[in-house]
C-alpha cells in the first residue's frame, strides 16, 4: 500500500514539476508527505494550516492536473494538517481537511459541510449558540482618554475603523490590573461589530480558549475547533499571559494566529505586561506579538481620574459638588476599577441613607471600603492619627499657620502620608490645605533628616507607625 501511494505521488510530482517554477516546487511540494491512497482519494500531509491554505490558493489547478494524470478524472485530494508536532511522549496532532477548491463536477461524499460554512453558521463549542461575547456597555464613548492611555486608545480607534488594514496587527494592549484593558479591546470589538456587519468579531479570554482546546482534544473535535477560529474576522483574546507554559495550547494558537494574520484578519490581545516580559511563551509566538503595535496603559493621572468620576456620574444622572469629586480623585489613585467601585459604593450609601453626596459621606464611604477590604492606610487615617498623637486638630494640619507647634506635626503627617499611601506629592499637598508639591518635598526631607539624626524624632515616628499596624 505504501509503495502504491508513493508511486501515485511521484507521478503527481512529475506533472507538477513541469507546471510550477523550481523554487516554488522546492518550497511547497518537497515538504509534502504522501500518507495513503484509499480508492481514488489521495491523502497528503502538510506541515501547517497556512501551508494548506497556500496550496489551495495558488496551486489548485496544478494539483488537479496531477490527480487527473496519476489517478484519473475522479481522483480526489485530502490534506492531513499537522497542528501539533508532539514530542517523545505524545504523537503529532493532525486534522484531515478535504480540498475545497479543486474544480470538480460534484463534491466528494466525505466533505464535511461545516468546513464551508461562515462563522455565523458555525456553533460555539461551549454554549452551542454563536456569540461574540462582547459587553455592549464597553464603548469608546464611555472610555475616558488621558495621558495614561492616549496612544492605546488612538491606536484602538484606528484598528476599529480599519480592522486588518492598519500596521497595528496584532494590537497588544498591556498594563496592570484595573486600568481598562478589557474595556478598550471590547470597545474596539463593539465598534467593528456595529459598523461592519459582514465581519465576525470574537472576544475570548485565554482561559476559555484553553478550556475549549482541551475539550476539543477530549471529544476528538480539533478539526471543528480549528475551523471555527480560522474563520473569525477579528479575534480579541484577553490575558494572553495565561497561555504561559501551556505548550499544546500555544502551538494551536500559533497556527491560528498565523492563518488569521496571513489572511488579513485583525488580532487584538491584552496582557498584564509587555511582550518582552512574558516568560513561559515560545519565542516564535512572542516574535509575532511584536509584529504590530504594543501599547501600554498607565495609572490614570489626577485629571483623568476627575474625568472618569464625572463620566460615571453623568452616566448615572447624578450630580455632586466639585470638591467631593476632587477629594475622591486625590484619594483613590490606584486604578480605574477601584475608583469606579468607590463611586458605586458612594451612590449606594447615599441611596440607602437617603442623603445628599457630600464631603462627609465621601470620607465615611472611603474609610469603610478601606477597613472592610483591609487595604492600605488612607490620607484621612494618617491625619487623624498624627493629630491625636500631637494633640492638635486635623484643621490645624490643613491650616496656613506657621507656628512651630503646628508645622512639625504637619510635616510628620506629610512624611507618613508619603510612606504609608500611594498618593502623589500633588495629592498629598491637596489634602493639607492645597499646598504645593514643593512644600511636601521640603517636609519629607526635613523629617527624614531628623529621623536619621535625632533619637527623639525617630522614636516618635516609630510609635506613630505602630499605630497603623
Amino acid at each position: 500500500m505504501q509503495r502504491e501511494v508513493m508511486t501515485v505521488w511521484n507521478r503527481c510530482l512529475s506533472v507538477i514539476r513541469e507546471i510550477v517554477p523550481e523554487q516554488s516546487f522546492n518550497t511547497w511540494f518537497e515538504p509534502i508527505v504522501p500518507l495513503r491512497l484509499s480508492g481514488n482519494v489521495l491523502t497528503i500531509q502538510v506541515p501547517s494550516e497556512f501551508f494548506y491554505e497556500w496550496l489551495e490558493e495558488n496551486f489548485v489547478h496544478a494539483l488537479r492536473k496531477a490527480l487527473d494524470t496519476a489517478i484519473g478524472r475522479d481522483g480526489q485530494l485530502e490534506y492531513s494538517i499537522i497542528v501539533d508536532k508532539g514530542n517523545e511522549q505524545n504523537r503529532p496532532l493532525t486534522v484531515n481537511v478535504p480540498t475545497t477548491k479543486s474544480p470538480q463536477t460534484s463534491k466528494p461524499d466525505n466533505v464535511n459541510p461545516d468546513i464551508l460554512k461562515s462563522p455565523f453558521q458555525l456553533k460555539d463549542l461551549d454554549s452551542l449558540t454563536l456569540d461574540s461575547y462582547l459587553n455592549p456597555t464597553y464603548t469608546f464613548d464611555n472610555y475616558v482618554e488621558g495621558d495614561c492611555n492616549r496612544l492605546a486608545r488612538q491606536a484602538g480607534y484606528a484598528v476599529a475603523e480599519r480592522p486588518g488594514i492598519t500596521s497595528f496587527n496584532p494590537l497588544m494592549i498591556h498594563g496592570g490590573v484595573g486600568l481598562g484593558k478589557t474595556h478598550l479591546v471590547q470597545a474596539i470589538g463593539n465598534y467593528i461589530k456595529n459598523n461592519n456587519q459582514n465581519k465576525f468579531v470574537l472576544y475570548v479570554t485565554s482561559e476559555k480558549f484553553t478550556n475549549q482546546f482541551l475539550n476539543a482534544i477530549r471529544s476528538d473535535g480539533i478539526r471543528d475547533f480549528t475551523a471555527f477560529y480560522m474563520q473569525v474576522d477579528v479575534l480579541v483574546i484577553d490575558d494572553v499571559q495565561f497561555l504561559q507554559k501551556k505548550e499544546k495550547t500555544q502551538e494551536i494558537f500559533f497556527h491560528i494566529f498565523n492563518h488569521l494574520h496571513q489572511s488579513g484578519k485583525q488580532i487584538i490581545m491584552t496582557s498584564d505586561r509587555a511582550p518582552r516580559a512574558l516568560d513561559g511563551l515560545e519565542d516564535r509566538l512572542l516574535s509575532r506579538f511584536k509584529w504590530g503595535l504594543s501599547a501600554d496603559l498607565q495609572t490614570p493621572d489626577l485629571e483623568t481620574r476627575i474625568a472618569i468620576i464625572q463620566k460615571k456620574l453623568q452616566a448615572e444622572g447624578i450630580y455632586i459638588e466639585d470638591t467631593v469629586i476632587e477629594y475622591l480623585a486625590h484619594s483613590v489613585n490606584t486604578n480605574v476599577r477601584e475608583l469606579e467601585g468607590v463611586i458605586v459604593s458612594l451612590m449606594a450609601q447615599a441611596s440607602l441613607n437617603r442623603r445628599e453626596i457630600d464631603l462627609e459621606l465621601a470620607k465615611h464611604t472611603l474609610r469603610n471600603i478601606v477597613v472592610d477590604s483591609e487595604r492600605e492606610v488612607t490620607i484621612d487615617s494618617v491625619q487623624e492619627t498624627v493629630a491625636g498623637f500631637f494633640n492638635v486638630t486635623i484643621a490645624d494640619l490643613k491650616a496656613k499657620s506657621r507656628k512651630r507647634e503646628l508645622v512639625y506635626p504637619r510635616q510628620v503627617a506629610m512624611y507618613l502620608a508619603k510612606e504609608k499611601t500611594d498618593l502623589s506629592l500633588k495629592s498629598i499637598g491637596y489634602h493639607f490645605g492645597g499646598r504645593d508639591h514643593s512644600t511636601v518635598i521640603h517636609a519629607i526631607q526635613t523629617i527624614s533628616d531628623q529621623v536619621s539624626k535625632n533619637a527623639e524624632t525617630r522614636a516618635s515616628i516609630e510609635k506613630l507607625k505602630a499605630l497603623f499596624k
